[in-house]
């Protein structure tokens, strides 16, 4: 079979939280030069009443980690009934508007980074679509959803998160990959440097603290808590923007407290700090490139419990309960042991690279015509 020259790559994210955009990016980031990409949102394709809906549902089963313990468990892990209605339905409302944006991008491969994007893709694929599909997935274990033929590869971070594919699909083709980040934690600002520029003292001791894009948890409180025990805090509320309101305030009166909403900056957050105090998922990665051990907030219920498991296992963290006071003496129970902070880096962002072009070997792809 002569080899398929690869020219375009379009991702298909999901905007509940930021967690499934960072893939996108960072994987979009190692894919070979000259290669074209895009990334669509799979909740902006569904309409804006789908979007906020699902947005609203996932918010609120957050706030209830019973509640979404029970969704994930009993529900996503094996596609129960109730999973497959919610499924259908998003998919319907998916698919006709992704198949319009592939047929305009014109992509020899698609890259869904978010569940009900690669069932549409794989329908898409299946009734003839002109490309080859590659699941990439980021948590610890797979829940039914993602797992659709024809998909051509799964691309996920464990071996216990490849036979969690297979469990479905026994046939599955799955990769075991390091996953990428994106280029801005590859080489961050040096620490000093960092520190100078947000007015952090030479011989202090900082936590930066942040729970995801919506800023999940008492932020706020725990920064408060931190900044009492002697650390400086960069507090970074993401899109929760009560919570930026409060950390402002607070900021004002607690000079240790360095408040941030949405923000680009976190690569020179993470630079300028000893310690991530975050909920499981993507930044763990992140932190981990740059070298910052972590304490890990039990917020996430579901997958979140699954990834918090996972990253303790790879050492350099440790975990505590989502309190001011557990926090500030988790964070100072860490600093105070070397040991402890020693974090074991992923492979340098060539390793990533390489990856990515074994994969599109793999898949038949020519990089060098």
């Amino acid at each position: 079979m002569t080899p398929q020259r690869l020219t375009r790559v379009l991702f298909v994210s999901g905007s509940l939280g930021k967690g499934h955009d960072v893939v996108a990016e960072a994987c979009a980031a190692a894919l070979p030069p000259g290669v074209e990409t895009a990334i669509v949102d799979s909740m902006t394709l569904m309409g804006q009443g789908a979007g906020a809906a699902g947005d609203r549902v996932f918010r609120r089963m957050l706030a209830h980690p019973s509640l979404y313990d029970a969704f994930h468990f009993s529900q996503l892990r094996d596609g129960g009934m109730l999973a497959r209605i919610a499924d259908r339905t998003a998919v319907g409302r998916l698919r006709q508007r992704l198949e319009e944006e592939i047929s305009r991008f014109g992509p020899e491969l698609v890259v869904p980074v978010f569940p009900t994007g690669a069932v549409a893709a794989a329908q898409i694929e299946a009734a003839g679509g002109a490309f080859k599909t590659v699941a990439v997935i980021t948590d610890a274990m797979v829940h039914h959803l993602w797992v659709r033929p024809p998909t051509d590869m799964y691309l996920v971070i464990s071996a216990a998160a490849a036979e969690s594919v297979r469990r479905y699909w026994p046939e599955a083709v799955v990769e075991v990959v390091v996953a990428p980040v994106r280029p801005g934690f590859n080489e961050p600002a040096p620490r000093d440097e960092a520190r100078r520029a947000l007015g952090i003292p030479p011989g202090a001791t900082c936590a930066l603290l942040m729970s995801g894009g919506w800023g999940i948890g008492p932020l706020d409180k725990i920064a408060a808590a931190v900044a009492q025990a002697g650390h400086w805090v960069l507090a970074v509320a993401g899109s929760n923007t009560k919570t930026e309101a409060k950390l402002e305030a607070m900021s004002r009166e607690q000079r240790k407290v360095i408040p941030f909403g949405y923000t680009d900056r976190v690569p020179e957050l993470m630079s300028a700090a000893d310690v991530v105090v975050t909920s499981s998922g993507d930044t763990c990665r992140e932190a981990r490139m740059i070298g910052r051990p972590l304490v890990l907030l039990d917020v996430v219920p579901g997958h979140g419990r699954e990834n918090l498991q996972y990253e303790l296992e790879l050492g350099g963290s440790t975990v505590c309960q989502p309190t001011p006071d557990s926090v500030a003496r988790a964070v100072t129970a860490l600093l105070a042991d070397p040991r402890r902070r020693q974090v074991l880096r992923p492979p340098s962002p060539g390793a990533a690279e390489a990856q990515w072009r074994a994969v599109l070997q793999r898949l038949g792809f020519d990089l060098d015509g």
